[in-house]
Formats: C-alpha cells, sequence, structure tokens
C-alpha cells in the first residue's frame, strides 16, 4: 500500500505535511492540484479475496489469484493471473476492473484506463469501474473528466461513499474546497465511521483556514482510528497554525510514533523534520 503526502499551502511552518493515509487493504493515488505542488489522495477499493486455488484453472480461480497477489504487493504476478481470467473468458468486466487497479497502482494509468475502458464496455452500469478510471484521470489532472466519471459512478450507485469522497477530492484539488466539503460530508452521511473523509474534510476546512472546524474533524478521524497517524500528523499542523505549539508537538511526535512502528520510513523521516522545525 502506498501512502502520499498533501502538502499543506496555509501552515506558517516550512515543510508541514498533511498527509492522507488510506486504511487497510486500499489502494491509493495522487492526485495534483492544478498548477500547484498540492497534491491529495483518493482511495480505490481492493477487497479481500477467499484464498486461493493451489491450481486454479477457471476465470474465477485466476481472478481470485490476482486479488490474493495484488494485496500482497506483487502486482505484476496480479496482472498476470488476471489476464489469464480474462484470456479464458474475455468478457470478463470484473477481471478487466481489478487489472486496471493492478496496473494503477503500479503506476501505468494507461493501461488502468484502457481495462476500465473495457469495463464499462462490457457493462455500462459498472459504478466502480467508472469511480476507478475517474481516480485515473485524476492522478493525470484531468479533474474535469474526472469529476464526470464519479457523476456517473454516483448516478448508478447513490450510496456510494467512496466515489463522494473521490468526488471532494477532485474538487478540493480544483480548488473548491466548498463543493469538496459537500462531498466529504455525503460520503460521511452515508458512512458514518469513514475516517478518511473526515480526514479530508479537515484538510478542507484547513484549506479555508477553519483551523477550529478541521481539528473536530481530525478528532473524529482519530477516534474512528487510534492508528490513524496522517490524522495525528494533519492535526498537529492545524495546532500548529494556531500556534498552539505544546498540542502541535505531542499531535506530531504521535503520528511519526505510528509511521515508524508502521516502518513507514518516508513519511517518519518527513513529520520528524516537521518536528525540528516547529522546536
Amino acid at each position: 500500500m502506498k501512502i502520499y503526502s498533501y502538502q499543506n499551502p496555509i501552515s506558517k511552518f516550512r515543510n508541514k505535511f498533511a498527509i492522507s493515509m488510506m486504511t487497510v487493504l486500499v489502494a491509493s493515488t495522487v492526485i495534483a492540484c492544478g498548477k500547484s505542488e498540492d497534491v491529495l489522495v483518493t482511495e480505490i477499493g481492493v477487497n479481500p479475496p477467499a484464498s486461493p486455488t493451489a491450481s486454479p484453472s477457471t476465470p474465477s480461480d485466476y481472478y481470485i489469484e490476482g486479488q490474493y497477489k495484488h494485496l500482497r504487493g506483487d502486482l505484476q504476478g496480479a496482472i498476470a493471473s488476471y489476464s489469464q481470467g480474462i484470456q479464458l473468458q474475455p468478457d470478463y468486466a470484473l477481471a478487466y476492473n481489478s487489472r486496471g487497479l493492478a496496473h494503477f497502482d503500479a503506476g501505468n494509468r494507461k493501461a488502468a484506463i484502457a481495462d476500465y475502458n473495457q469495463a464499462i464496455r462490457l457493462n455500462s452500469f459498472y459504478a466502480e469501474a467508472y469511480n476507478n478510471r475517474g481516480n485515473a484521470r485524476a492522478a493525470d489532472n484531468e479533474q474535469d473528466s474526472a469529476i464526470a466519471d464519479y457523476d456517473r459512478a454516483i448516478s448508478l450507485r447513490k450510496n456510494y461513499a467512496e466515489a463522494y469522497n473521490n468526488r471532494g477530492n477532485a474538487y478540493a484539488s480544483k480548488g473548491n474546497q466548498n463543493r469538496a466539503i459537500e462531498d466529504y460530508n455525503q460520503a460521511i452521511r452515508i458512512n458514518s465511521k469513514y475516517a478518511v473523509a473526515y480526514n479530508n474534510l479537515g484538510n478542507a476546512y484547513s484549506a479555508k483556514k477553519d483551523f477550529d472546524k478541521a481539528i473536530e474533524n481530525y478528532n473524529q478521524a482519530i477516534r474512528l482510528n487510534s492508528n490513524f497517524a496522517a490524522a495525528y500528523n494533519n492535526r498537529g499542523n492545524a495546532y500548529a497554525a494556531l500556534e498552539q505549539k505544546k498540542q502541535a508537538l505531542q499531535d506530531l511526535r504521535t503520528a511519526a510514533s505510528i509511521f515508524r512502528k508502521q516502518n513507514n520510513q518516508q513519511l517518519y523521516k518527513k513529520v520528524e523534520s516537521n518536528i525540528q522545525d516547529l522546536n
């Protein structure tokens, strides 16, 4: 699982990062925000599969094997397994969508979009494929096209919390924090335990310099996930912007500790740098 940082343009301290983190069993992607250097993280669901069979022979066997490999980080192995399933069943829309996720996580957005396109050609009501294609387009900074795909996904599945969250990220990357807030709130109405959406909502309020409201949402993200290192880091940045140094350092140190335990050296070092700057 890859995690990327969201550079916080509103912090008064140098190199402060509001890190948007995914939960277990999801992949993630970076979306550039227009001409700025800010990025957002968008969620892509990868479902935990059943245990794969030792000797796959059917399309569904290869599909399960592909998901198993994907979740264990063997992206090329996953792509090969999905391809085997597709070879046996050329109209296997689910396998095209999942192979697209593996291509996407491997950084090959062009191949991912081609697979999502094929999944949609096979099933024009495939909400997940529209959502995933939106993520790939957003990652290419094609926010308007991404929003159109999220719109279609939501029209097909009214309670699609992830699509609302992802569309919120696309609006945030366009600088439209008010629309982003609407979408994050809708995602939370659908799923009141959606910690990622609370974290992203906090980022949107931080971008509007409403740090008290941002902290309220980071608090909720942390209540829902006590090991949400990104939310601790983001809340620390909000406290720093309010010049509440003690609380800021406490949160940043907690974030650093969790990232270290997770063996995420990249983000651990970034948070440690933030702590040194604040000191």
